[in-house]
């Protein structure tokens, strides 16, 4: 007998390699899959400004980051208890000090500049199709940073807004990158059962229609392994919100198996293991044994790096600097 729905995710038609910059947004399911690719020694980078939950944010940060000019302090705002923060970034670059916020948020979006012309592939996690407006300007914001409810207007994204926007990224500065889309299977219950059911649909459905457009547009059903394969509460963390460690796990080797080069995949098993060796503290690191260990996995980096283009940078200094 068969208890679940597996599902059967085709390849995305792109094969991403140790050699490829990565960058990935959206929600704080993306930083959940960044970290997972950072742990396989990926090249893997993104949410300069913190977890961004709606696509017209995510748009807007991909838009500013085309522009030279700095943010500057008239473009902060204070709450009540004296902390700084940006409207266009998460409570993460929020600070006591103005210039703190400037100089974190002027920092990621220079990062950003950096980035983004090398990069290979976007990932872009889509988290809710509702937005807050400023009643005093009208635009969308990043986060509340909980401030009074009565200074925003709450409204949803519709299927035309979120693919008109799109389309002039695909099309502008992300034409000729690889750009996967997803719909994070965070539940925004906030919204309330139904408000996150068409929150969910609207974002589907708007990614359905920039797939069709665009060749280099691509779908990986993370929301769909969740809500249809695994299909139970005991893979969401205790919040009953956020996906469990061995969920993202999962889905982590559905989209390695779906988006990764054969030669990458075959080397992830070793990969990770150097790395959980070189972070394993010794239990005897004077010991004429640990010196060999340490020996045996740095010529084996080097040779990886040498040969695959893995970067094991940090491994190595850590090892040579335990010496």
């Amino acid at each position: 007998m068969q208890f679940r729905t597996e599902i059967k995710i085709a390849p995305l038609g792109i094969r991403l390699g140790y050699s490829d910059h990565i960058l990935l947004f959206g929600s704080c399911f993306a930083d959940e899959m960044r970290e997972r690719m950072r742990r396989a020694k990926l090249r893997a980078a993104g949410n300069f400004t913190g977890p961004l939950f709606n696509p017209a944010s995510v748009a807007a940060l991909l838009r500013r980051a085309q522009e030279p000019a700095r943010a500057t302090a008239a473009e902060l705002r204070q709450d009540a208890d004296g902390w700084w923060f940006h409207y266009d970034a998460n409570t993460l670059l929020s600070a006591p000090d103005p210039d703190t916020v400037l100089l974190r948020y002027n920092n990621a979006l220079d990062t950003l500049r950096t980035l983004l012309p090398s990069a290979r592939c976007v990932i872009v996690t889509f988290g809710t199709a509702w937005v807050y407006r400023l009643r005093e300007d009208g635009r969308i914001v990043a986060n509340c940073h909980k401030q009074p409810q009565a200074l925003f207007r709450r409204e949803r994204l519709s299927v035309e807004q979120i693919v008109a926007e799109w389309s002039e990224l695909l099309a502008g500065p992300l034409a000729g990158k690889e750009t996967i889309f997803t719909v994070s299977p965070v539940r925004h219950i906030g919204d309330g059962a139904e408000g996150n059911s068409l929150s969910k649909a609207t974002l589907r459905v708007a990614i359905a229609e920039l797939t069709e457009r665009f060749a280099q547009a691509h779908y990986f059903p993370a929301c769909e392994i969740l809500m249809d394969d695994l299909r139970d509460y005991r893979f969401y963390a205790d919040d009953l919100v956020h996906p469990s460690p061995q969920a993202v796990e999962y889905v982590w080797e559905h989209f390695a198996q779906a988006a990764l080069a054969a030669p990458t995949l075959a080397l992830l098993p070793e990969v990770e293991r150097l790395a959980a060796c070189c972070a394993h503290r010794p239990r005897r690191p004077d010991s004429e044994a640990d010196r060999r260990l340490r020996c045996r996995l740095l010529d084996r980096m080097a040779e990886l790096e040498r040969t695959a283009g893995i970067d094991f940078s940090q491994e190595i200094a850590q090892l040579c600097g335990d010496r």
